[in-house]
C-alpha cells in the first residue's frame, strides 16, 4: 500500500528572491504544522531547511532543500529553493519535481528581478501558484501596493484569500475573506473573532472582488450572479480551488513567516488551491518517451502502475556518498530492490531509501505515487535521470539548464594536489548541474565556470570542506594569437664550431599572410638539392615549433604561408638539429619585418535587459570596444546583440547585475579573430614579459 492518498499529497515549492523570507516561512510552516519543535531562526543559524555550513555563513539559501509536514490530514511536501541570483537556476529542477508554488512577495521591497526570474520558470513547467505577502510586520509594509507590484509584474490579478489586520508593529492578525472571520496572533498561536467594526467595510469590498472573480470564470456561476443570486460557500471554495488549478486567477494571502502570523492560513491555502498529483494528471497527463522506440508514454499516479521516478537533484557528500532526490510520478518504489536507469540504460540497486526533513534522514520501507524521496549511493545516476521498472521502461524530459556565464582558472594551493581537484570538482558537479569544469589544452589552465563570482567561490568552499583541497581563483588566459600583415623574408644561418665536428644549418624563407583563419602553409621551394631533402623537414619542424611559442608576446602565430627556398649545407657538419635552429632563426628575422600584429578573440554576445537600462548597457559595451550588431524589442525587455572582445567580458556577469539590479540576462559565443589596437597590444606584451621574468626569479 502506498504510505500516503495521492489525493492528499501536496508537492510545494516556495520561491521568491533573496532575503524574501523563504527559509523562514518554510521553518514557520514546518513549526507550526509540528514537523520541528522548535522555530529556527536565519540570524541564529540553526533553520532546518538551511543546513549546509556556506548557507549559514552568507545567511542565504545556496541549494534546494526538503521538508515535509502533516496540515489537515494532508502531507504537505516543500521544497525551500535559492532566491540569490547566482543559485536561482537550482528552482528550474525544484519546480521539475512539484505540482505548485508558493510565490513569496515582499511588502516592503515589492517584487524584485529575481522574482521575476522564477516567476517565468513557473510559467514554463506551467505550476500552478499561490502569492504570500510577507514581512506584513515590518516599518513601511504596504499590502495594496504589493497587490500593484504584482499585476505590474508578472501581468496578473492577485485575488486577495486573506487581508491583513494593521501592518508593521501594529500587524496583528489576517481576515479570512474565505470564511469571513478574524485570526489574531499572540505568541505565533491565533485566537478566531469577528471581524473588527474598522475593518469590516474593507473585508466586505474585497470579499465582493473575490466573489465576483469566481463568478467571472464560471458561466453558470457568473448567471446565477449577475441575477442577483447569493454564491453558497460550496461554490465559493470549489470556485477557488479551480480558479486557482486552472490559473484565471492568483490567490494571494499575507502574514509574516518571522513573527510566524497566517502562516496556519496559508497552510490551508495550500491544500485549498494547490493541486494533489491527482488533480494535476486530469490538466497534464505525466508524458515521457520509450527509450526503445522513442513513442510517447504515459504514467498515471497510481501505485498499481509501472515504477517511474525522476531525479530533480544530487547531493555529494563524502560521508554517506552520494545522495540522489527523486519524484516519484507512478507506482512504488521499494528498499532493496533493483530499477533501471532508462536515461543510461544501467540498473542501479536500491538500498535504504528515505524522507529528507532538511539535512535529517527519515527511513522509508516504500515511496509511492506523488511522493519525493532519496536514495544514497547510486553509481550512475545523476541529476535530469530517470528510474523505472525494468519491463516498462520510461525516459522522462530533463530540465535544462542556463549555459555558465562566467569563468575563471583555478590551481591548487599546494603542488602535486592537480588530481584531488578534479576528482572533488567532478563530485561537487554531480550536485550542480550550472557548473562546468575543464582543463583548457591550450594555456593548461583549469577552468571552473559558473552562473557567477559568489557561484564559484561557494563552491570552491564546499571543494575544501568536503574534499580536503584549497584552490585559487585568478582570471583566466585570453587565447591570443600572433599573425603578420605582409610579406617578408630572412635568413637562417646557424654554425658552432668547438673542437671535433661542428654544427652548420643555413636557409632561407619567405612568409607571407594568408587570410584570417586560413592556417598554417609550408612550401618547399628548394631547387637543385642546396639543402638536401633529408634536412628539410627539420627546418618546418624548427619553423612550427617557434610558431607555438610566439615570437611577439608570446602567443601562437596563425594564419600564416612560409616558402622554403634556398639554403646552403656542409657534408660534415650539418644535420638535422642544425637545420631545425637555423629554420627558427630565419622565422624570428622574417617575422619581425612582417609587421606583427596581436589578434584577440572577440565573442557574439546577446543581452537582454529592461527598456530602461537600454542607454547605459550600450554605453557600457561601447566602452568595452564593443561594436552593437543591433537592437529588438522583446515586451518589457531589449535584446543587444554585439560583438566585443572576449578580454572585456570575463567578468561581465558582475557588471551586468550591477547596471540593471540583477535583471539583465546575457549570454555568448565565439565568433573571430581580430586585430588588437597597438596600444593594448602593448600592453599585452609589456604584461607577458613581466610574467616571463617573475618565473625565472622563481627558478
Amino acid at each position: 500500500m502506498a504510505n500516503f492518498d495521492v489525493d492528499k499529497i501536496r508537492n510545494v515549492a516556495v520561491i521568491a528572491h533573496g532575503g524574501a523570507g523563504k527559509t523562514s516561512l518554510v521553518e514557520a510552516m514546518l513549526f507550526d504544522a509540528g514537523s520541528v519543535d522548535r522555530l529556527g531562526s536565519i540570524e541564529e543559524g540553526n533553520t532546518t531547511m538551511d543546513c549546509e555550513p556556506e548557507e549559514i555563513a552568507r545567511k542565504i539559501t545556496i541549494i534546494s532543500s526538503l521538508g515535509f509536514c502533516k496540515w489537515n490530514d494532508c502531507r504537505i511536501n516543500l521544497v525551500d529553493t535559492p532566491g540569490f541570483i547566482n543559485f536561482v537556476e537550482d528552482v528550474r529542477g525544484s519546480l521539475k519535481a512539484v505540482d505548485g508554488a508558493v510565490v513569496i512577495v515582499s511588502a516592503i521591497s515589492g517584487v524584485k528581478a529575481e522574482t521575476e526570474k522564477v516567476w517565468k520558470y513557473a510559467c514554463e513547467y506551467e505550476v500552478p501558484r499561490i502569492i504570500f505577502v510577507n514581512k506584513m510586520d515590518k516599518d513601511s509594509a504596504n499590502f495594496k501596493g504589493a497587490l500593484d507590484e504584482i499585476v505590474n509584474s508578472f501581468g496578473t490579478e492577485g485575488v486577495p484569500l486573506q487581508i491583513p489586520i494593521g501592518s508593521g508593529e501594529n500587524f496583528e492578525g489576517v481576515i479570512d475573506l474565505v470564511n469571513m472571520k478574524a485570526y489574531k496572533f499572540s505568541g505565533g498561536k491565533a485566537s478566531v473573532s469577528e471581524i473588527p467594526e474598522n475593518m469590516r467595510s474593507e473585508a466586505q469590498e474585497y470579499r465582493k472582488k473575490l466573489v465576483e472573480k469566481i463568478a467571472e470564470s464560471n458561466d453558470a456561476l457568473l448567471e446565477k450572479y449577475l441575477e442577483g443570486g447569493e454564491l453558497t460557500q460550496e461554490e465559493i471554495v470549489n470556485g477557488i480551488k479551480e480558479g486557482s488549478l486552472s490559473k484565471r486567477f492568483i490567490p494571494v494571502a499575507c502574514g509574516s513567516a518571522v513573527k510566524n502570523i497566517g502562516i496556519q492560513q496559508l497552510l490551508d491555502t495550500i491544500i485549498l488551491c494547490l493541486p494533489s498529483p491527482s488533480d494535476l494528471i486530469k490538466i497534464f497527463p505525466v508524458k515521457g518517451k520509450s527509450p526503445k522506440d522513442g513513442t510517447e508514454v504515459q504514467r498515471k499516479p497510481d501505485e498499481k502502475e509501472p515504477f517511474s521516478a525522476y531525479v530533480f537533484k544530487t547531493i555529494a557528500d563524502p560521508y554517506a556518498g552520494k545522495l540522489t532526490l527523486f519524484r516519484v510520478y507512478s507506482g512504488m518504489l521499494k528498499a532493496d530492490s533493483t530499477v533501471l536507469n532508462a536515461t543510461v540504460g544501467a540498473k542501479e540497486r536500491i538500498g535504504q531509501i528515505f524522507y529528507l526533513l532538511g539535512k535529517k534522514q527519515i527511513p522509508a520501507n516504500t515511496i509511492g505515487p506523488g511522493e519525493l524521496g532519496v536514495v544514497a549511493k547510486l553509481k550512475e545516476t545523476n541529476t535530469g535521470d530517470t528510474l523505472c521498472d525494468e519491463s516498462h521502461p520510461i525516459v522522462f524530459e530533463k530540465v535544462r539548464f542556463a549555459e555558465p556565464i562566467i569563468s575563471y582558472a583555478i590551481a591548487p594551493k599546494s603542488k602535486g594536489d592537480e588530481e584531488k581537484v578534479s576528482t572533488g570538482l567532478s563530485r561537487i558537479l554531480e550536485e550542480d548541474p550550472t557548473l562546468k569544469f575543464h582543463r583548457d589544452e591550450e594555456t593548461k589552465e583549469m577552468l571552473l565556470s559558473g552562473m557567477g563570482q559568489v557561484h564559484l567561490e561557494v563552491a570552491l568552499e564546499r571543494l575544501k570542506r568536503k574534499f580536503g583541497v584549497e584552490v585559487v581563483m585568478k582570471t583566466p588566459k585570453i587565447p591570443y594569437r600572433e599573425t603578420i600583415k605582409v610579406l617578408s623574408k630572412a635568413q637562417g644561418r646557424y654554425k658552432k664550431q668547438s673542437g671535433g665536428r661542428g654544427q652548420y644549418g643555413d636557409c632561407w624563407i619567405e612568409i607571407e599572410p594568408v587570410s584570417r583563419g586560413g592556417g598554417y602553409e609550408f612550401i618547399d621551394k628548394i631547387v637543385g638539392g642546396v639543402i638536401p631533402q633529408q634536412y628539410r623537414p627539420a627546418v618546418e619542424k624548427g619553423i612550427i615549433e617557434t610558431m607555438k611559442e610566439g615570437i611577439l608576446a608570446g602567443y601562437p602565430i596563425v594564419d600564416m604561408k612560409v616558402k622554403l627556398y634556398d639554403g646552403s649545407y656542409h657534408t660534415v657538419d650539418s644535420s638535422e638539429m642544425a637545420f631545425k635552429i637555423a629554420g627558427s632563426m630565419a622565422l624570428k628575422k622574417a617575422f619581425q619585418d612582417a609587421r606583427p600584429i596581436l589578434l584577440e578573440p572577440v565573442m557574439r554576445v546577446e543581452v537582454t535587459i529592461p527598456d530602461e537600462t537600454l542607454g547605459a548597457v550600450i554605453g557600457d559595451l561601447n566602452s568595452k570596444r564593443g561594436k552593437v550588431q543591433g537592437v529588438e524589442s522583446q515586451g518589457k525587455n531589449q535584446k543587444i546583440t554585439a560583438l566585443v572582445p572576449m578580454s572585456e567580458m570575463l567578468t561581465y556577469a558582475n557588471q551586468l547585475h550591477s547596471f540593471t539590479s540583477g535583471r539583465g540576462l546575457y549570454s555568448m559565443e565565439f565568433s573571430h579573430y581580430e586585430e588588437v589596437p597597438a596600444h593594448v597590444a602593448q600592453k599585452i606584451a609589456a604584461d607577458k614579459e613581466a610574467q616571463k621574468k617573475e618565473k625565472a626569479e622563481e627558478k
